[in-house]
């Protein structure tokens, strides 16, 4: 059997929400899939699955930043349809980290690199970022950053 790329399991998997006439599914895959070729086209790469995974928690960033708002306004349409569209993004991203593993994440780097107080937040940050990309929000990491380095 041999393993596809993230990208061979966008198309396949829009061509099958296409037959089971499932738009929600359909419209966020081709969405990350034409983020995916404009990336492409702009700067003349292949993107791996790597890359194509920085493309997914961008448009899961997107949808999750704006339910606040579609909360506001009460559309329970609207607020409906983008959880949906959060859970077929989540779909694709490595299973994501508890609350309690980032804690502990974040509280062995804080240590790692001897960080004692605000100041040393971006150096956290970047030590931080690679060890929970794709697993965890980073208004998440970096609010126990905060929390942590205020002591």
């Amino acid at each position: 059997m041999t393993i596809m790329s993230l990208k061979e399991r966008l198309l396949q998997d829009m061509k099958d929400a296409m037959k089971a006439k499932d738009t929600v599914r359909k419209n966020t895959v081709q969405l990350v899939r034409s983020g995916v070729l404009q990336i492409e086209k702009d700067k003349k790469i292949e993107l791996d699955d790597e890359g194509v995974l920085d493309v997914i928690a961008k448009e899961l960033k997107k949808r999750r930043d704006s339910l606040p708002e579609f909360e506001k306004s009460g559309r329970t349409d609207l607020i409906e349809n983008l959880n949906k569209e959060i859970e077929v993004l989540l779909g694709y991203l490595p299973e994501q980290l508890t609350e309690e593993e980032i804690q502990v994440i974040v509280d062995e780097t804080i240590k790692e690199v001897q960080a004692e107080s605000m100041k040393d937040m971006g150096k956290v940050m970047a030590a931080v970022t690679p060890k929970v990309k794709g697993r965890a929000d980073n208004k998440i990491v970096s609010n126990y950053v905060k929390k942590l380095l205020q002591k």
